[in-house]
């Protein structure tokens, strides 16, 4: 995957026309992805491991359909997976109830699916009382748990990708987040997981994958990668 980076920062829309009519705008190009490859089996749980921007996220938005590759291709059925990603479409000048309707829209359910699971989405959020509020006033441990309650009240897809998505909210509803994605994760589906936590992948996954600034270091069995991980973060490089 490669993405132009402007080399001549333009103050307006205005000055990026009059530069790209004149010819005169520099890009450099950014190697966010170089030859990634590895198959992910039905009913495997794969942690993806990585600095950040190595483009891990990247990955998962190719895998999922959200964005195409510059070259090769991903062999899936792009219908049976589910992107978890949190605050995805928050407008934060909307309210909470309102932002409920708007995110859930993005990730795909029905305004009838939404009516229907509304309260419980406010009480998972542990936003009672609210719902009426503008979400800039939210703490971002407040955005975080409504955005995790909205993301996970589907039931599960058979292709599960997870994007940081299991260090939301206080130590309370942390226990309550990650009981709910255990509960996604042993429901058979095949699961995709991004974590900087070497642990989470530890604890949840059956085959690790090492991307680091967009090179594909290791892929095997997560003990041996998280390993070779840890001793890298430690300078044995």
């Amino acid at each position: 995957m490669y993405f132009k980076i402007a080399l001549d920062g333009s103050d307006s829309l205005k000055e990026y026309m009059i530069r790209a009519l004149k010819h005169q705008n520099k890009f450099r190009e950014l190697k966010a992805l170089d030859h990634i490859s590895f198959d992910v089996h039905q009913g495997e749980v794969v942690g993806i491991i990585g600095t950040n921007g190595s483009g891990k996220s990247t990955l998962l938005k190719i895998v999922s359909g959200a964005m195409g590759p510059t070259s090769g291709k991903v062999i899936a059925n792009k219908k049976k997976i589910q992107l978890l990603t949190l605050g995805t479409g928050f407008d934060r000048e909307l309210t909470a109830r309102e932002n409920v309707y708007l995110n859930g829209a993005i990730i795909g359910y029905t305004k009838e699916y939404i009516d229907e699971k509304y309260d419980e989405i406010v009480k998972f959020a542990e936003l009672e009382g609210f719902m009426e509020e503008r979400v800039k006033n939210f703490s971002s441990g407040m955005v975080s748990r409504l955005g995790f309650a909205i993301a996970t009240m589907r039931d599960t897809p058979d292709v599960l990708i997870l994007d940081e998505v299991l260090s939301v909210g206080d130590m309370f509803f942390r226990k309550k987040s990650h009981a709910r994605i255990q509960e996604m994760i042993h429901s058979g589906a095949t699961v995709l997981i991004v974590s900087h936590s070497t642990d989470t992948i530890l604890k949840n996954c059956t085959k690790a994958v090492w991307i680091e600034k967009g090179v594909q270091k290791m892929v095997g069995a997560p003990k041996e990668v998280c390993a070779a991980y840890q001793a890298y973060g430690q300078g044995d490089r």
